[in-house]
């Protein structure tokens, strides 16, 4: 049984319990994937309540645009692909020149 945070808090800051549940799941696996925490302590270990925990500090928000969100998620993405091969070429340069 989920005692912290309450569920009306959580229905305060998002408008329905279908919502709630979609944002909290969204937002438990991009924290598994790696995603950076809203938070700096978190009273749970698992996922999902760390997301309900973000949810209840109103540091993540049901996005009213998910189609930007998904298209700045997969820039962000590459970006970070390329960076990384960029490394990875410099690396095996500075290997040869050594």
């Amino acid at each position: 049984m989920m005692l912290k945070p309450s569920i009306d808090k959580l229905l305060d800051r998002v408008n329905s319990k279908y919502s709630l549940v979609i944002l909290a799941s969204k937002r438990a696996h991009e924290l598994e994937a790696g995603s950076q925490p809203t938070l700096d302590k978190f009273d749970s270990v698992k996922s999902v309540g760390q997301a309900l925990e973000e949810i209840e500090a109103e540091t993540v928000i049901n996005d009213p645009h998910p189609e930007i969100k998904r298209a700045r998620m997969k820039q962000e993405e590459e970006e970070l692909k390329a960076r990384k091969e960029q490394e990875q070429r410099e690396l095996e340069a500075k290997v040869r020149r050594d």
